[in-house]
């Protein structure tokens, strides 16, 4: 009995063609399950209008479609100024930590790595403690919340430093020494952020609820001010996709392919 096996050709279009469709269809598949989580996230609340109305108020506010919801402007107003924001934040939100995450997991062969693997969160919440304290002064002077660009900062350092001691006189740039160096960067950073609140007890209520983060301030200002970051770092780490893919096989294979691992 003989078996018929594809040729290299007919296996090379079943991989090109296969693997587009996939994509596809997780994207596609995704996209509805975000899009249904967020209809129902404005729908349902302690006021506003009866659930089922809400979608057809929102298809009603389209331009080119003229639906009878029910839904007066007292409910409207609730559902697009105060549900709509925390909705689209979150998912925003949402967006940004599932990139990252699938970066790190990427760029360290890791599936298991999380924010204070280099030392960004701890660098980040050390930030922002920081700005608490002083956030009254420069609120007052310069007119500004630093609590964000204090965080970002933060979590630059924090990663600056973990660099810095991974590949410190000489030492092999791997993914294990900087790994290493972002424990000690997270534990050096951790204590001095408990230093500060021990010695700023006024401040240790917001910072915390802070770090555990919240939606139910937040408004459309919140979705336009982090909108800019989520399309810029989507964009750039799509562009490198490629790179992390190739990370993942390991530095001898990576550095085969010409890579420079370094």
């Amino acid at each position: 009995m003989s078996i018929d096996r594809p040729t290299d050709s007919e296996t090379a279009s079943r991989v090109v063609v296969t693997k587009p469709t996939k994509s596809v269809a997780w994207w596609l598949g995704g996209a509805a399950i975000v899009l249904i989580a967020a209809v129902v996230g404005a729908a349902i609340g302690p006021a506003g209008p009866v659930w089922w109305r809400v979608p057809l108020a929102l298809l009603d506010r389209l331009p080119f479609l003229s639906v009878d919801s029910g839904v007066n402007d007292a409910q409207w107003n609730i559902v697009w100024q105060i549900r709509a924001p925390r909705v689209v934040l979150a998912a925003l939100v949402g967006a940004m930590l599932s990139i990252a995450g699938a970066s790190y997991q990427g760029a360290f062969r890791n599936p298991l790595v999380d924010p204070y693997l280099l030392g960004v969160a701890a660098g980040a919440g050390l930030g922002a403690t920081v700005a608490f304290v002083v956030n009254r002064d420069i609120t007052e002077r310069w007119f500004i919340d630093p609590v964000p660009l204090a965080a970002f900062v933060g979590g630059l350092i924090a990663v600056a430093l973990t660099y810095m001691v991974g590949t410190a006189f000489g030492a092999a740039r791997s993914a294990t020494a900087l790994v290493l160096a972002g424990v000690a960067v997270t534990s050096l950073t951790t204590a001095i952020q408990t230093f500060v609140l021990q010695r700023n007890n006024d401040v240790v209520r917001q910072v915390y609820s802070w770090i555990l983060g919240r939606l139910t301030t937040a408004t459309w200002g919140d979705v336009r001010l982090i909108l800019p970051y989520v399309v810029v770092s989507s964009v750039v780490l799509l562009l490198h996709r490629r790179l992390i893919d190739v990370l993942r096989v390991g530095d001898d294979e990576a550095r085969a392919l010409g890579v420079n691992v370094h």
